[in-house]
C-alpha cells in the first residue's frame, strides 16, 4: 500500500514555472529532456498544463547535478533515481577531494590563484598539470564555470594593467584551449542531436572563447563543429550548410576594423538559412551589440547567456 507521504511526492501539481524556480532548469530544457530523453512525464492538468509531482522535481535536481558535473544528459537520463543519487554524491565527493589541500588541513584551494602564480613564472608544465587534474575531477561544466573563466579574466585584466605580457596571456590561452578541446572531442558525435558550429572570422585568432562555447554545448547534449580560428564568412557558411547546423557561434575579442567586421558579418547572416541562429559573444561582440543585432545577430556575452540561445534554437525546431 503507498503510504500517505509517499502518495503526496508522486501527486502531479507542481505547474512548469514551479519546477523551473526550484530545478534553475530553464522552461525550454525542460521540455527538451521530456521530449527527446524522456527525463521525467509530467502529466496534464484540466487546461492542459503541464504538471509536476515532488519526485519529478527531486529527479530534475538530480539531473540538472549530474550534467553541471560534465556528463551528457543522454547519459543519465535514463538512470533510476537511487543511481543517479549515487553519481551526484560521487561528483560532490571528487570536488571536495580536488579543493582541499595536499596536507590536509581541510582549507579550500583557490585554484584560479595557484594557476596564475604559475602562469606569472611561466611554468607551462605545473600549470597545465593542474588544469587538467582539476578538468579531469570537477567536469567540463564546472571547470569552465569555476576555473577556466575566471582564470580567462584574472589574466586579461592583469595583462593590460602591464603586470603580465603577451607571452603570458598566450600560454595560458593555449594551455586552455588544448585542454578544453580535448575534453570537448571526448564526447563523440550524438545521434540525432542539433550542431553548433564555433568558429573566429578572418583576423580574429583568439579561438580559446569558441572552445569553452563548444565544451560548454557538448555538455547540454549538442554535437560541435569547431572549425578553429581565422576563417572568412563564406567558409563558415558554406560549413553550416553542408553539416545543417542549427546555430553557429562565433568568437569576437578585439574590434579592429570595425566597418570590416560588421560587413564579414552581415555577409555570413546572409548566407545563411533562416533556420540557423547567429550567435556572437565575447568582449567585442559586446562592444558592437547594437550594431550586430540591426543585421540580425544574436549577442551573448556569456557562456551561460549562449547555451540559453541553444536551448530556445532546439525548443522553437
Amino acid at each position: 500500500m503507498t503510504s500517505p507521504d509517499n502518495a503526496g511526492r508522486t501527486t502531479p501539481r507542481h505547474p512548469i514555472a514551479v519546477v523551473t524556480e526550484r530545478t534553475g532548469l530553464s522552461q525550454d530544457l525542460l521540455r527538451v529532456w521530456e521530449r527527446r530523453y524522456r527525463a521525467v512525464s509530467p502529466t496534464r492538468g484540466p487546461g492542459g498544463q503541464r504538471l509536476y509531482s515532488d519526485a519529478d522535481i527531486e529527479r530534475l535536481v538530480l539531473l540538472h547535478a549530474a550534467t553541471r558535473a560534465g556528463r551528457s544528459i543522454s547519459r543519465v537520463a535514463n538512470l533510476a533515481d537511487g543511481a543517479l543519487a549515487a553519481l551526484v554524491d560521487e561528483d560532490v565527493a571528487a570536488r571536495d577531494r580536488r579543493a582541499t589541500l595536499p596536507d590536509g588541513s581541510g582549507e579550500k584551494r583557490d585554484l584560479v590563484g595557484e594557476a596564475l602564480f604559475l602562469a606569472r613564472a611561466l611554468d607551462s608544465a605545473a600549470l597545465g598539470d593542474t588544469l587538467r587534474r582539476a578538468a579531469a575531477v570537477m567536469g567540463v561544466a564546472a571547470f569552465i564555470e569555476s576555473v577556466a573563466a575566471p582564470l580567462l579574466r584574472r589574466v586579461g585584466s592583469e595583462w593590460h594593467a602591464g603586470r603580465l605580457s603577451m607571452a603570458h596571456e598566450h600560454m595560458v590561452s593555449s594551455l586552455l584551449h588544448d585542454i578544453i578541446a580535448e575534453r570537448m572531442r571526448a564526447f563523440g558525435k550524438r545521434e540525432g542531436a542539433p550542431l553548433l558550429i564555433v568558429a573566429t572570422l578572418t583576423g580574429e585568432r583568439h579561438a580559446i572563447g569558441a572552445v569553452l562555447v563548444g565544451a560548454a554545448a557538448a555538455v547540454e547534449g549538442w554535437n560541435v563543429l569547431h572549425l578553429g580560428a581565422d576563417l572568412p564568412a563564406a567558409a563558415i557558411a558554406e560549413a553550416a550548410r553542408s553539416a545543417d547546423a542549427r546555430v553557429v557561434a562565433v568568437s569576437i575579442v578585439y574590434v579592429e576594423k570595425r566597418e570590416v567586421l560588421l560587413e564579414e558579418l552581415r555577409q555570413l547572416r546572409e548566407a545563411l538559412p533562416d533556420s540557423v541562429t547567429l550567435v556572437a559573444g565575447g568582449g567585442g561582440a559586446a562592444r558592437i551589440a547594437e550594431e550586430l543585432s540591426a543585421i540580425g545577430v544574436r549577442v551573448e556575452t556569456s557562456v551561460n547567456g549562449l547555451l540559453g540561445e541553444l536551448r530556445r534554437a532546439e525548443a522553437a525546431a
